[in-house]
């Protein structure tokens, strides 16, 4: 595999032409690493079995056992992909992103099968960052969203671009260097009850907006 490309883009005024190269990649089916609100994430076009299976094996994960999360570009994206979310729910997500949060809901008939299996359930992700935010938009569907994890135990996620591309360019396709992130991740919000119950704690707090 050819080595990945190294890419800046402003995080707060991603030019489109740079956007659109990314694009190129993700539709190829390239997995690729970009900033978030949180923290960096690897990712790939959900609509791309081959890619999505890729991203899996790197991550040593079995696709059917792997749990979905991925970023939507706005609320609109949510009903797409998610199903039976009641209007206090509905309401709590619509003050709380874009934002830290990754909202477990039930997953509907659009969630692609992976190996075979229907999603029971999806990890949805806004995340209040432009580039991830305009790459979902120019795509026209979701990007897979799985953090970047460290080996050193008090780090634990990786924040400087340039040492993420030195670890992961023989493996994916392109980096994109945002600035530096985040070292804690979103929190993942539990909604299958129609109640929000935290699975883990980390950069946002709903309390805030329940």
């Amino acid at each position: 595999m050819a080595t990945a490309e190294y890419l800046k883009i402003h995080p707060d005024n991603p030019p489109l032409s740079k956007i659109l190269k990314v694009i190129e990649v993700l539709q190829k089916g390239g997995i690729i690493i970009y900033p978030t609100d949180t923290i960096y994430g690897m990712g790939c076009d959900l609509h791309n079995t081959r890619a999505v299976e890729k991203l899996c094996m790197l991550k040593g994960i079995k696709p059917e056992k792997a749990n979905l999360s991925f970023i939507c570009s706005d609320l609109t994206h949510i009903a797409d992909y998610a199903r039976n979310i009641s209007t206090s729910m509905y309401k709590v997500m619509k003050k709380a992103l874009p934002g830290p949060f990754t909202f477990i809901l039930e997953a509907s008939s659009k969630v692609p099968k992976l190996a075979g299996l229907k999603k029971k359930t999806v990890g949805i992700r806004v995340p209040d960052h432009k580039i991830p935010l305009t790459l979902v938009k120019e795509l026209g569907h979701p990007i897979i969203s799985t953090s970047i994890r460290d080996e050193d135990e008090i780090i634990e996620y990786s924040t400087d671009p340039e040492l993420i591309y030195e670890k992961y360019k023989n493996v994916v396709d392109l980096v994109i260097d945002g600035g530096f992130g985040n070292n804690i991740p979103s929190t993942v919000v539990d909604c299958i009850s129609g109640e929000c119950e935290v699975v883990r704690q980390g950069a946002g707090d709903i309390e805030a907006y329940i």
